[in-house]
């Protein structure tokens, strides 16, 4: 069904043009949009009308119009004056509001195929059979970014990203739940992963104000080639976010393609993450070493195992970083100096933080 704020948009723009005064009521007799006041004392007549064989009429000094959709009746249109002028400019609202009745009511039937379509809803005979009827490309390349904004919703999330890709008549851009916005994009032959993430950048500019860094977070999955194949980057975009807020918090956007081993601590089940930190640790947890060993720890992994260019960002001589990362050794019997240690100590602090993540979700 069409909003009223869209029904209003469009008798101001008609009165604008035409200087005559509209007013729509639906079939219960609820007054939905108006260009003037008073609209009440026709409340009574347009009920009437509605029961009238006639598809208009003059009563009250106004054109009274139907409006139906698929022979079904929607709207009584009223055209303030009785003249040819005010019944001409009275037939074009009618037929103006009964096209965008037909063009939302298609926009619904889509929205309502992307989704069960990501929801892997529909049986394959379905998607073939309804992309067709829907006009929709089975085989154009498509990719789906995932927008998810902590900020209060205030209604207008889904149409600024609407608003930003309105001319992208091959897009589609929907919502299966309260809080994420989800965005099914057409990738041109000559478009990779570079644009996708420029793409993402500029979603996520929509959301930025000045003075305010909104938590918002955009994930998505791989370009698929088949509209089968939609639901399968859908899933690896939700992945993407999960493992995003885990592995990478200072990234706003994140690329399915881009999680390395992230996607696959991601899957494991959280016994076996127990055992395994049982094994390496004797039970104890990575996490609890103290700030100054964890710092340490960090800035030895980013400086790729360098102990010279490690001590000289901690601003430490060389031998008091050899010194922390003796103590280490002794403590959980891995030598981060030697590669092998380094990878399994990189590996438990990960899924520490998987484990932990997902205890949040528990609560």
């Amino acid at each position: 069904m069409i909003s009223n704020q869209i029904l209003q948009s469009t008798i101001d723009g008609l009165k604008g043009i035409t200087r005559i005064d509209l007013c729509i009521i639906d079939t219960e007799g609820k007054v939905l949009a108006s260009t003037f006041q008073d609209t009440d004392s026709y409340v009574t007549a347009a009920l009437a009308f509605v029961e009238s064989p006639a598809d208009s009429q003059v009563f009250l000094g106004c054109q009274f119009f139907k409006v139906f959709d698929e022979h079904q009746l929607e709207y009584i249109l009223l055209a303030n004056g009785d003249s040819d002028d005010v019944y001409m400019v009275g037939k074009i609202a009618s037929f103006q509001i009964q096209n965008l009745l037909v063009a939302y009511k298609e926009r619904f039937d889509k929205d309502n195929f992307v989704k069960n379509l990501l929801l892997d809803n529909l049986l394959l005979v379905d998607i073939y059979n309804r992309a067709k009827k829907l006009h929709i490309d089975t085989e154009a390349r498509r990719v789906v970014f995932i927008v998810e904004t902590n900020r209060e919703k205030d209604g207008n999330e889904l149409e600024k990203v609407r608003g930003l890709l309105a001319g992208k008549s091959r897009d589609f851009i929907t919502a299966v739940d309260e809080k994420n916005i989800i965005v099914v994009k057409e990738v041109m032959e000559n478009e990779g992963y570079e644009e996708l993430n420029r793409t993402a950048e500029v979603i996520l500019g929509l959301f930025h104000t000045t003075g305010e860094e909104p938590e918002t977070h955009i994930a998505y999955g791989t370009i698929v080639n088949e509209i089968k194949e939609v639901s399968r980057s859908y899933k690896e975009a939700r992945m993407a976010l999960d493992v995003g807020k885990i592995f990478f918090e200072e990234r706003n956007v994140i690329a399915y393609s881009t999680l390395g081993i992230g996607r696959l601590i991601y899957q494991l089940p959280i016994p076996l993450c127990k055992m395994f930190i049982k094994e390496i640790f004797d039970g104890k947890s990575p996490d609890e070493f103290d700030e100054e060993t964890l710092t340490t720890i960090n800035k030895f992994f980013e400086n790729s195992l360098n102990v010279s260019e490690t001590s000289r960002q901690l601003y430490i001589h060389r031998n008091t970083l050899v010194y922390r990362l003796d103590k280490l050794q002794k403590s959980t019997g891995l030598d981060l100096r030697v590669f092998e240690d380094a990878i399994t100590f990189k590996i438990a602090l990960m899924v520490v933080k998987y484990m932990k993540y997902m205890e949040t979700l528990d609560y």
